[in-house]
């Protein structure tokens, strides 16, 4: 004997819209990944690379830490701001403590 359920399907209809909100919010953020560790070896490796890749115009890609995932991008950085721990590669600015690994292309 089969029966037909219909699952979630059936307790949305008497569910108040901010219960609804509150579960889609719950069921995103279980899907929040957390910032990695980055030892200081891979900190000054990642350094070095970022001013080779500065120095000689090389193209770069770059795994970073955005919105609760990891990003990846690849480019030709334009600018590094020491002060402000930022630096821009295809108009895009990262975070300098984002940064999970750099590789030359």
């Amino acid at each position: 004997m089969k029966v037909n359920d219909r699952g979630t399907m059936k307790w949305t209809s008497i569910m108040l819209p901010e219960h609804i909100e509150a579960l889609n919010k719950m069921w995103e953020e279980q899907d929040h990944k957390e910032m990695p560790e980055i030892d200081e070896q891979q900190i000054a490796e990642n350094n070095l690379l970022l001013q080779d890749a500065l120095e000689n115009d090389l193209q770069i890609r770059i795994k970073y830490f955005a919105d609760h995932d990891h990003k990846i991008i690849v480019g030709y950085l334009l600018h590094i701001d020491i002060l402000n721990k930022r630096l821009f590669l295809n108009d895009i600015e990262i975070n300098l403590e984002h940064i999970i690994e750099v590789t030359l292309l």
